[in-house]
């Protein structure tokens, strides 16, 4: 038998009928990364097949800035040697108004067909749930399909992707003799802290954005196969005269573009104009997908900008953008809401100081029926965040698992009150202080995977 470490070789559990889950281990690249292509790359041509095979091996190198090979989770049946159920654990950093939030990402979930319905994804889920708990998780956010990962504790409260899209012929043309005024170029190690420094201040429009360590960007932009399905190409935006005002990210494997090509992420450095800089992005983009869909041996017929549900981009050319992709959403799990809801405190505490209430003193009683939260603020600080068993005199109810809809700020309290009749602020007090601490807004996250 080869060697490996206990860690490696320990089987998590014994699943019975010849089948054992156990961690994934260096020598699984092949087998992983066949099993994924099998489930994920669909009916996609070879480029399809391809580039989930390089994103398995990626994950699976050991030179991912925040994962290693032992965080994928393998169900085996040992009887064929297979792999026929896996999933893995991505460890991150988001921000949630400006508080760091550690969170664990459950990603690449599958099963063969001819093994589903046994429990296999319920059993590997508790598993990566436990390993989450001993990082200090304070959340597991998942992108997945509707309804199923509800089974495991998850709400759909955060916002994902979203965006508009534009016909190329309304793609704004230069005058007669006029020059590109603003151009875009291959990202080099240099420009990293310059990118960085304008996604962060980017991301202060939003509630809820991913945080990307100097790692992060450097694996963005060298770390990855070429052909990986999560690779994207870095471009920094200049003037004509050379100076940096921005950077734009976009696909770079051309068969996942369909008929459209666009922007995943574009921001530009405060003081410089969007009105000035959007229609070079536009034309670059129909440059640049026109290209991409000859490789492909398609016709490009839309520019797009998946921005989510908000971005300065549509305020400048909404006549081009017509049309809109409402955003999907997050599957969140938050394991100990009164846990994060502490850890989150100073943004709570900001936001009290900059309303009506600043400096409140009092308590706000949760019910979600078959449970409860207290808080309770002093002079406008969170002193307690703790369990509560419901009685009389609940502030407000929220059944389920709705108030992570209010707290991730996918829907207002008039919103959730209007669509759950069983959602309700008791009072004048509790609906303003809810609507003070919980505010909607959008949110723009680029997980790091």
């Amino acid at each position: 038998m080869t060697s490996h470490s206990a860690s490696e070789t320990r089987i998590l559990r014994d699943l019975g009928d010849g089948l054992i889950l156990r961690r994934a281990r260096p020598a699984d690249t092949d087998a992983l990364a066949q099993f994924n292509c099998d489930l994920h790359s669909g009916p996609f041509p070879g480029d399809a097949h391809r580039a989930t095979r390089d994103w398995i091996k990626d994950l699976m190198s050991g030179n991912h800035p925040a994962f290693h090979p032992r965080d994928f989770t393998i169900v085996e049946d040992t009887r064929t040697s297979a792999i026929i159920a896996s999933l893995c654990l991505i460890p991150q950093v988001w921000s949630y108004d400006g508080v760091k939030v550690p969170v664990g990402l459950p990603e690449l979930v599958g099963t063969r067909e001819e093994y589903r319905k046994r429990g296999l994804v319920r059993a590997q889920f508790e598993v990566v749930h436990k390993w989450s708990a001993q990082r200090r998780h304070k959340l597991q956010a998942i992108a997945g399909i509707p309804y199923f990962y509800r089974q495991f504790g998850y709400e759909m409260p955060l916002e994902l992707e979203g965006g508009r899209t534009g016909f190329i012929s309304q793609a704004p043309a230069l005058k007669k003799g006029e020059k590109e005024p603003y151009l875009l170029r291959p990202a080099t190690e240099g420009d990293l802290p310059f990118i960085s420094r304008v996604y962060r201040e980017g991301m202060k429009r939003y509630l809820v954005s991913a945080v990307r360590s100097r790692a992060v960007w450097r694996w963005e932009l060298t770390g990855r196969r070429r052909a990986a399905m999560e690779r994207r190409e870095l471009r920094v935006i200049e003037t004509a005269k050379g100076e940096r005002v921005g950077f734009l990210a976009h696909k770079a494997v051309p068969w996942l573009s369909g008929n459209a090509f666009g922007a995943e992420v574009c921001e530009l450095k405060p003081g410089v104009s969007w009105l000035a800089v959007t229609p070079s992005l536009v034309r670059y983009l129909v440059t640049t997908g026109k290209k991409y869909a000859a490789r492909a041996n398609k016709e490009l017929r839309r520019f797009s900008f998946w921005l989510g549900s908000e971005h300065p981009v549509y305020q400048v050319i909404p006549s081009l953008l017509s049309d809109k992709r409402p955003p999907y959403s997050f599957y969140i799990r938050v394991p100990d809401l009164p846990d994060f809801l502490t850890h989150i405190a100073p943004a709570l505490e900001r936001r009290l100081a900059e309303s009506v209430a600043v400096g409140h003193t009092g308590e706000l009683k949760l019910n979600f029926y078959r449970g409860g939260l207290r808080l309770v603020f002093r002079r406008g600080r969170l002193t307690q965040a703790v369990p509560w068993r419901p009685g009389g005199g609940s502030s407000a109810g929220f059944p389920d698992l709705t108030f992570l809809q209010l707290l991730f700020g996918r829907q207002s309290l008039e919103e959730l009150c209007g669509a759950y009749p069983d959602c309700y602020a008791s009072s004048d007090e509790a609906d303003l202080l809810l609507e003070v601490l919980f505010p909607k807004r959008p949110s723009s996250v680029w997980t790091v995977v």
